[in-house]
């Protein structure tokens, strides 16, 4: 799955980058663009342990 999301993170965040800086900025190509980041960034962090997760097994 990292291997399909990745790029398609790389690929929004250079398109998000491209459309701030062309001349007719388009909000709703940025917007989405940002979402698709954020969304791979929360599918990838999903994967991530807690800090707090050893600190939550001793409580019990």
């Amino acid at each position: 799955m990292k291997k399909f999301v990745f790029p398609i993170m790389i690929i929004a965040l250079l398109v998000a980058f491209y459309e701030q800086s062309s001349t007719d900025k388009n909000v709703y190509i940025t917007v989405i663009a940002i979402a698709v980041f954020m969304f791979g960034m929360m599918r990838l962090s999903a994967k991530t342990p807690s800090k707090n997760q050893d600190k939550e097994e001793e409580d019990v």
